[in-house]
């Protein structure tokens, strides 16, 4: 079963994108939705994640609190690398165990990770493609979606490989700064490619 990875910068669209795939019976995996499962009440990585920060780290139901968190680790660098040396690995392995769909007869799923050419998930696919936009498009969509000052957005982009950079390691490149209707072609064109590809 071959593994495309799926990544793009914040805001650069890569749900609709995904969803699009999904339509055509590509089945897809999140490392967002995985991240968050892993950190669910009672898992061994939250617990490690409260004694390391302490309650505030928690919200009154017991919950991560995702927003106190973010901004721990965007302001201070070694405490998002203590972070990302726990959660990496249990992240990793949940991944590999969720991308092996039984009863599915396409040859390849979608791994979807913003962060996939920043850590070791680029290893576990064949292939990657980079939904793409220009930097002010991502500012933008991110600013009017999440309520995030432009600064905080601006942090987050940068905490992400640069633009250019991360066209320059694509396989394939889906650009999201068209009408729907275009991009569904693209998605379309590459699915019947893959498919011959793979198979």
């Amino acid at each position: 079963m071959a593994i495309v990875g799926l990544t793009g910068g914040i805001g650069s669209g890569k749900s609709t994108v995904v969803r699009l795939f999904g339509e055509l019976g590509v089945h897809w995996v999140d490392a967002d939705d995985v991240a968050r499962e892993v950190v669910e009440p009672g898992t061994p990585a939250l617990n490690t994640i409260a004694e390391h920060f302490g309650d505030a780290v928690l919200q009154a139901d017991g919950a991560l609190d995702r927003a106190w968190l973010r901004q721990k680790v965007f302001a201070e660098p070694e405490e998002r690398a203590w972070l990302e040396a726990l959660l990496h690995p249990i992240i990793r392995e949940e991944l590999i165990r969720q991308l092996q769909p039984s009863n599915y007869t396409l040859p390849y799923t979608l791994l979807v990770s913003p962060l996939l050419l920043e850590t070791d998930q680029h290893a576990l696919v064949n292939k990657t493609l980079v939904v793409d936009v220009p930097e002010s498009v991502q500012l933008e969509r991110t600013m009017a979606r999440d309520n995030n000052s432009r600064e905080q957005v601006e942090r987050i982009m940068a905490a992400q490989m640069a633009r250019q950079d991360r066209r320059a390691k694509a396989d394939a490149i889906i650009d999201n700064n068209q009408p729907l209707v275009e991009v569904e072609r693209q998605v379309a064109e590459l699915h019947n490619q893959w498919v011959i590809e793979f198979s």
